[in-house]
């Protein structure tokens, strides 16, 4: 049985919780044992916003070790697993020391705040022999699922373009600090640069657009295309300033040779070229479900993640780097 702690009790890890909770009573090899959160007095019995709704608003959590201190917890616990769910900034410094001590880490993403901390988490967890993933949860969404296997498997010919978007109102909080959370670019469109890194491997080269409407927030939109040897033409765009009653989206269509693929509204339509359209059927768990069940199994069997590594994710994190560096460049094209 693998035991776990959660460090961080805001909205992504009351998600965390929520899966790892269902995972257990589904009979998987794993054990939520404590929580650790420097408020968590008072978000035991809060409510936390985010983008998805979780399980509960308010949580119940006599059942489990609670803890105001990280050190204290590690200190009491013989601990497997520690899923990080904290601001951006502080990823770095406690991955390495939780892999230090021999614990195996699921960081949310990204995977830090600049890529050469990541490096050093990738190097630590490769030096070290425990396993580190990092939260990029569209690789586990099935409808992005179902666009990757649609790329590999050729069904529809080669990709020709594509477009991504997702959008919602203001965060809170230190989201809106842009030297701990890296602004929308960092915290929001890495989601959609991170998809395009997986589908076709990293760009040539990269062009980016970004405004800043929120003082000290950082960009707070973008609009980036990437370049690629093949020609085909790929934007990628994000806004976090979208008020009123917008809500959240994420949408993608991707063009291939023999059709396209539009995913918008919670719904995966299949156009192909030369036979009726149809909605494609796909599981209805989300990523994150997917995601931490993906880690369980890899951690418990022994077996090395492969779906998103640690390198892989720094390799995303170099992008959006590029992309920043476009950015405050008026929209150059800058190489990879």
């Amino acid at each position: 049985m693998l035991k776990v702690g959660i460090i961080g009790f805001g909205f992504m890890g009351r998600m965390h919780f929520d899966n790892y909770v269902r995972l257990a009573a589904e009979g998987a090899p794993v054990q939520l044992v404590a929580i650790c959160d420097l408020l968590i007095g008072e978000l035991k019995d809060g409510k936390a916003s985010g983008n998805i709704a979780t399980e509960q608003e308010v949580y119940d959590l006599t059942p489990y070790r609670l803890y105001e201190s990280i050190e204290m917890m590690l200190e009491s616990e013989q601990l497997d697993i520690v899923n990080i769910t904290l601001p951006t900034y502080l990823h770095a410094d406690l991955t390495c020391k939780l892999l230090e001590r021999g614990i195996h880490v699921l960081c949310e993403k990204p995977v830090a705040g600049s890529s050469e901390d990541g490096w050093r988490m990738a190097n630590t967890a490769k030096k070290t022999g425990k396993t580190l993933m990092i939260g990029q949860c569209l690789r586990f969404w099935p409808a992005y699922e179902y666009l990757k296997s649609a790329v590999e498997d050729g069904r529809y010919g080669a990709v020709t373009g594509g477009y991504f978007f997702r959008g919602s109102g203001a965060p809170k909080g230190w989201f809106l600090d842009g030297s701990k959370s890296g602004g929308c670019l960092l915290d929001m469109h890495i989601h959609d640069a991170d998809m395009i890194h997986w589908l076709f491997g990293k760009p040539d080269k990269v062009s980016a657009i970004a405004r800043n409407v929120i003082p000290g927030s950082g960009y707070d939109a973008v609009s980036t295309h990437y370049i690629y040897p093949d020609g085909k033409v790929l934007n990628a765009q994000a806004d976090w300033t979208l008020e009123g009653d917008y809500g959240f989206s994420m949408t993608y269509r991707v063009n291939f040779e023999g059709g396209n693929l539009v995913f918008e509204n919670g719904q995966l339509k299949v156009n192909p070229k030369h036979a009726p359209g149809f909605i494609a059927e796909l599981p209805e768990e989300m990523g994150y479900y997917r995601q931490i069940n993906y880690f369980v199994e890899s951690v418990y069997k022994g077996q090395a993640v492969s779906i998103c590594t640690p390198e892989s994710a720094v390799g995303t994190l170099e992008i959006i780097e590029a992309e920043l560096r476009s950015a405050g460049s008026g929209g150059s094209l800058v190489e990879l």
